[in-house]
């Protein structure tokens, strides 16, 4: 089992696992940011951000700025049976936790438009994302991930139109308790939120010797950008 997630991340940059965490565990996960996100939470990006990434997600860290109840409950999730044993297979022993960040996505957002979460010219320098799905994503509600297989190996994310779809993409709709482990190089995209309010999880590793902040500068089709200084640092174009 575990010689075949390895394989199919590194031909795809991506593996779902249908129904890895306990639904008691995600039902109080959702509780939880539900609790914290309420009916509208304020965007925490400026309005250059949102307008050139097409991105309308709003994060909460909850192990940095949760009550300690909360802080414990994500702990809970981070030592889940075999979910630290699948990540050192996937990048190595002696990988680092970076964080957990909670997604909340409004309905009428249009979602987030294809990007790469680190730059991608040092292939062995890369962050992981282990997103985990307390509520089903359902084609009624939309905020579908699309990722493109293969594309961790294909270097920058091409110059184009930033929510276009591509040739070759895959729709996924994980189910409550799915984990998606998704290379940080690999193209993928949020699709809009139409049916209702959408939210995931992302618990991100990194392997070892890794930078701390590898996830600060995103590189999407029209941009890179830096969210440590707020700050648009190359425009792309064709």
């Amino acid at each position: 089992m575990l010689d075949k997630i390895k394989q199919d991340f590194y031909e795809t940059g991506f593996v779902l696992l249908p129904g890895f965490f306990d639904v008691d565990l995600m039902e109080r996960v959702a509780t939880s940011c539900l609790g914290h996100f309420g009916s509208d939470p304020d965007w925490e990006h400026n309005e250059e951000f949102i307008g050139k990434s097409k991105a309308e997600i709003v994060p909460w860290f909850p192990q940095r700025e949760g009550s300690p109840d909360q802080a414990a409950l994500f702990d809970e999730v981070d030592a889940y049976p075999s979910f630290a044993k699948i990540t050192a297979a996937l990048i190595g022993d002696g990988w680092q936790n970076l964080y957990s960040m909670a997604m909340f996505s409004k309905q009428g957002t249009i979602g987030q438009a294809w990007h790469q979460d680190c730059p991608p010219e040092n292939p062995a320098r890369h962050n992981l994302n282990r997103l985990i799905y307390p509520v089903a994503i359902q084609s009624e509600i939309g905020g579908e991930v699309v990722v493109m297989p293969g594309s961790h190996k294909l270097g920058e994310l091409p110059v184009g139109e930033p929510n276009a779809d591509m040739d070759g993409q895959v729709v996924l709709r994980p189910g409550i308790g799915d984990l998606l482990f998704l290379h940080g190089h690999c193209w993928h995209k949020v699709m809009p939120v139409h049916g209702g309010d959408r939210f995931s999880l992302n618990h991100r590793a990194s392997p070892e010797g890794t930078p701390d902040d590898i996830t600060d500068v995103c590189v999407y089709r029209n941009m890179r950008y830096r969210f440590s200084t707020s700050q648009l640092i190359e425009e792309r174009a064709a």
